[in-house]
């Protein structure tokens, strides 16, 4: 008897570790509201493979992203995946919508003025840091600095 409580008592509590290991894999459910005014909502996003992308106008990784990503947008958003490019709350507002327009950002760009969005992605303050999330809300890899793209291809295709 005693041995069927403790095994129970073990199993729980494996269980339990299993469940708080995946909760903190979840990516925060947020609205996001675009330069162009436009809200994209956590339902909106529900069954897609999203790309969370923090970055700024002064930052030259950042730069040198970005044309990798509007690539890697238009080659997979018709099969379910979204890029939300979230500009840091110090990064200047024109600066961004200057630079959103003169490069043709083809996806959802955030100004993140207060910081809520980095708080809520972990207090997210290095740019670029970047976080590919699965169609079921689960941060699948984060990247701080400049993104694998071979690799980040390769684990949006497995999350497709």
């Amino acid at each position: 008897m005693i041995k069927k409580v403790l095994a129970a008592a073990v199993l729980g509590g494996v269980l339990l570790l299993a469940y708080l290991a995946l909760e903190r894999n979840r990516a925060p459910e947020l609205s996001y509201r675009t330069l162009s005014g436009q809200t994209v909502s956590p339902e909106a996003l529900k069954g897609k493979v999203v790309l969370v992308n923090f970055w700024a106008t002064s930052c030259p990784g950042c730069i040198e992203e970005m044309p990798h990503m509007q690539k890697m947008y238009r080659e997979y958003a018709a099969k379910g995946f979204e890029t939300i490019a979230v500009a840091m709350n110090y990064d200047p507002p024109n600066y961004v919508q200057a630079y959103v327009e003169k490069n043709a950002l083809p996806f959802p760009v955030v100004l993140d003025t207060d910081g809520s969005i980095a708080k809520a992605f972990g207090d997210v303050a290095l740019t670029p840091t970047t976080f590919l999330i699965d169609r079921d809300g689960n941060i699948v890899k984060r990247y701080v600095g400049i993104m694998n793209f071979d690799e980040v291809k390769k684990l949006i295709m497995q999350s497709l």
